[in-house]
């Protein structure tokens, strides 16, 4: 116990020291700071959608002042691995502010780092906007994404270490978080790995399945808050987790999966290999793409449904008022918001039921087809 006290206080004077010692104030020159025309609010609810080298909290829309932190900044250029904070791009994404690193020059462009040619002072653009004079490079940074996975790794730690520590001494009843956290870990076991897996190799898998599911719900929950986390709203995460998944059971497949994977029992040689093929198709590319795209699809929906409900208090104001379109905008964003929960829980659900019924189908016994 007094080591999870003191974990916990550790955490917190790590997120205090970090927010406080970096926090950040710019001036934008803007002369205009509101949101308040649709092509406004699409491209900041796309921004927000996206991931983003430093944690913005907020904005003084009168000052024009950014208010947040800057996270680390790590990349790989043409003159070796340079490391700096993001603000030293000064909030900019349109390419204008550089980064003089050595004798290597960086902007930041719609969320991309490019590194310029030599002796380019500003970047040049083709007619489709791309830039002609600079280069990506390899980004290694701590972004918001990182940033909120690193936090539900740490969350994840001290609850799993605390409700470890309370079945070590041999408590008969959990105590305390841990008291919420065991039924939610019983049901993935008695719910999701044993019906999927089996009785007999259930066990192996659930350091995997229980990890999958408070990982994503976590993060889902975390994406509900204002702090504006999109983690699980971003493919390359999904991407992630479901090639996890898939080299799971693709390595745990047993003699008798791959055998009817490749060469089908009881239907004609001709069709065995046409079969095969599908089969391989459908084991390396459908079902980990059907698990990355719906939980990619669902959060990434729910967050644009969010906050175009609340700007309904800015594009309907001219039609109803300040207190009517406020008011529905708050009525209905508290109303999709409560779904949003129950989303959250759902699709780590739906996620980790897949796997485990993935990796089931591959270390089924014969006698079990």
């Amino acid at each position: 116990m007094m080591v999870a006290k003191k974990s916990i206080k550790l955490l917190v004077v790590f997120v205090l020291a970090l927010t406080s010692f970096s926090v950040s104030a710019q001036n934008d020159d803007t002369a205009n700071n509101l949101i308040d025309s649709p092509d406004e609010i699409s491209d900041y609810i796309a921004h927000h959608l996206k991931d983003s080298h430093d944690f913005h909290l907020f904005t003084n829309n009168e000052t024009g002042v950014h208010y947040g932190f800057p996270l680390p900044v790590i990349v790989w250029t043409s003159n070796g691995l340079k490391t700096f904070m993001s603000s030293a791009f000064h909030h900019d994404d349109n390419g204008t502010v550089i980064v003089n690193e050595g004798d290597t020059q960086l902007v930041k462009y719609h969320s991309k780092i490019y590194e310029l040619e030599n002796g380019a002072t500003a970047l040049n653009f083709d007619d489709k906007h791309h830039p002609t004079n600079a280069s990506k490079v390899i980004d290694f940074s701590i972004t918001k994404s990182v940033f909120g996975m690193i936090i539900t790794g740490i969350i994840m730690l001290l609850l799993f270490g605390g409700l470890a520590r309370g079945y070590k001494k041999g408590n008969g009843i959990p105590k305390g978080v841990s008291r919420a956290l065991e039924p939610l870990v019983i049901y993935v076991r008695d719910e999701i790995a044993r019906p999927n897996i089996g009785e007999k190799k259930y066990r192996k898998f659930m350091g995997f399945l229980l990890t999958v599911f408070f990982f994503i719900w976590i993060l889902n929950m975390l994406g509900l808050t204002p702090l504006g986390f999109n983690v699980t709203g971003q493919i390359a995460v999904t991407a992630s987790l479901a090639i996890f998944t898939m080299i799971i059971y693709l390595f745990s497949g047993s003699k008798d999966f791959w055998a009817h994977t490749l060469w089908m029992p009881g239907v004609p040689y001709i069709l065995r290999p046409f079969l095969a093929v599908i089969e391989l198709v459908g084991f390396l590319i459908i079902k980990p793409f059907s698990l990355l795209v719906r939980l990619f699809a669902n959060i990434t929906a729910g967050h644009f449904i969010v906050m175009s409900l609340v700007a309904l208090m800015i594009t309907l104001k001219a039609s109803f008022g300040p207190a009517v379109s406020t008011g529905m905008s708050l009525a209905l964003t508290l109303f999709i918001m409560v779904i949003e929960v129950l989303v959250a829980f759902l699709q780590a659900f739906i996620f980790t039921m897949l796997s485990a019924l993935f990796i089931g189908m591959a270390v089924e016994e014969h006698d079990a087809h």
